[in-house]
């Protein structure tokens, strides 16, 4: 996230808080109290310079005010590593980001993925993407501000992510890939499985399994606090080990595409990877049978702790469906 708010800083946000918090509006209040500096003569401050001069700031010396009047170009009085600024401005990516993943990708899988025959499942609900998406929305501001501390803490420099390659080398690099996804898949895992246990399935999962026969949209429809805890080993993993900044990044949009697209509803079986990889085929009879397929990617944390259950054609939800249907034809 500190590579996406330095990008969003360059690009955006340095215009927009010298537009909105200008370092100029503090210095006008402050010379106003004078009204003549070395013989210079300032007009009183605006409205807007004295609403803004009382907002919190860095401490700036006088001088520094002083001369923010006669900048060429405006410049914010909060600068770039002034907490409160990182707050918002990650707040603000962070939502805008998720609510774009979320619409774009699901609202694609929905449309040229999700076979729209499951819509006719007897378990499917009435006005089920509809409340799939308003789940969603609710959850996202929640789970925005508790992931904050996170992204606040890499942004300060606190996590192990680093930038040359050189650092540790291509084999480390490529490494790191199929170690972040191990390692997240095994947390999530055991995250996953306790919040089915009775306390914390009642209190925080039971809304997500509520979409038995779940669309993409159902991706990001959790209890916040569950959404939270299932992202919390993709948060861990760049505090414990080190990892490019660049990996990092796409690794984490990944894992927000995969989570869309094991929520189809596809039982789609017979592939060479099925036995290895945890896909919407698999986690199709997670959402059917409550206990089975709780990993993330792959099925060995399933198949070592005996809750995995492998796809068959004879389970897939849509020859409910084909036999409503067949039985609608009859009558």
């Amino acid at each position: 996230m500190d590579f996406v708010l330095d990008q969003f800083d360059i690009y955006l946000l340095d215009a927009v808080y010298a537009k909105l918090v200008p370092l100029s509006a503090f210095a006008a209040t402050e010379v106003s109290r004078s009204h003549n500096v070395s013989g210079a003569f300032f007009p009183a401050p605006s409205q807007w310079s004295k609403m803004i001069s009382l907002l919190p700031r860095p401490a700036v010396s006088f001088d520094a005010s002083y001369s923010a009047l006669a900048q060429p170009l405006q410049i914010s009085a909060w600068p770039r590593d002034y907490i409160p600024r990182q707050v918002l401005s990650l707040s603000l990516i962070t939502l805008v980001g998720i609510h774009l993943l979320y619409f774009v990708f699901a609202g694609l899988s929905y449309r040229y993925i999700f076979n729209h025959e499951m819509r006719k499942h007897p378990r499917f609900i009435k006005n089920q993407e509809k409340l799939e998406i308003q789940s969603s929305l609710r959850a996202f501001p929640l789970i925005t501000l508790l992931t904050l501390p996170w992204f606040l803490a890499e942004v300060q420099g606190y996590s192990k992510m680093y930038d040359g390659v050189a650092t540790y080398g291509y084999f480390y690099l490529f490494a790191s890939a199929p170690f972040f996804l191990l390692f997240t898949d095994y947390c999530i895992y055991w995250v996953h499985r306790w919040l089915h246990l009775p306390f914390f399935y009642k209190h925080l999962h039971k809304p997500h399994h509520k979409w038995i026969i779940p669309t993409p949209w159902a991706s990001h429809a959790f209890h916040p606090v569950d959404g939270y805890l299932q992202s919390v080993p993709y948060h861990l993993f760049i505090f414990l080990f080190p990892v490019h900044r660049m990996l990092y990044l796409g690794m984490f949009v990944f894992v927000n595409f995969w989570s869309i697209f094991i929520h189809d509803s596809d039982m789609i079986t017979g592939h060479p990877l099925e036995t290895l990889i945890n896909g919407p085929a698999h986690h199709t009879l997670h959402h059917i049978y409550f206990t089975v397929n709780y990993g993330q990617y792959f099925t060995w944390a399933d198949k070592a702790g005996n809750s995995y259950r492998q796809p068959e054609s004879s389970l897939d939800p849509l020859l409910e469906v084909m036999a409503k249907t067949k039985a609608a034809k009859t009558e």
